[in-house]
């Protein structure tokens, strides 16, 4: 019922009837104007109507959204490594990062002072002790770190930046 004293409203201020007339057109004029200033409470059907459904896809959305939880790009797993050294700890180390589902890169650093250099002074290591899994620029250790980080969850918080999640 309101709707429809609305919508009546609406047609009496905005038709131009009665308009030739100063008294009337002057009382429809600034009940136009103090609607607008209201926010347009008195408005068309068809207008009413657009905003329900505005209102009906905004809740819409703001439910999808906190559904929806946002992904997490994994951060860069790098494990550096010689050639023919330490080979059985480069495949355990491997073989721990595939069993969790972790994409890793090789980098080889035979013959590449510069990066062998990096690796040993940023890890702390001596060059014996390569491979050396680093996520992004952070260096995990060899392959006995990185099962330590991996029951701890310290290696999933620094691929993905959230803890694991449970089970």
């Amino acid at each position: 019922m309101l709707d429809a004293l609305r919508h009546k409203l609406h047609q009496a201020i905005t038709s131009p009837a009665g308009d030739q007339f100063a008294p009337i057109r002057i009382q429809k004029d600034l009940a136009r104007r103090l609607n607008v200033l209201l926010g347009r409470p008195i408005c068309s059907q068809e207008e009413a109507e657009q905003r329900r459904n505005a209102h009906v896809r905004l809740a819409t959305l703001r439910t999808k959204k906190a559904v929806t939880p946002r992904q997490r790009e994994a951060a860069p797993v790098l494990i550096y490594f010689e050639k023919d050294r330490n080979k059985r700890e480069l495949d355990r180390v491997k073989e721990t990062l595939e069993s969790k589902g972790y994409a890793y890169k090789l980098c080889d650093v035979t013959g590449d002072e510069a990066t062998l250099d990096f690796v040993t002074r940023k890890a702390k290591c001596a060059k014996d002790e390569l491979p050396i899994v680093f996520v992004a620029d952070k260096p995990i250790g060899s392959f006995r770190a990185v099962v330590d980080a991996d029951v701890s969850g310290e290696l999933h918080k620094a691929i993905f930046g959230e803890a694991a999640p449970p089970g």
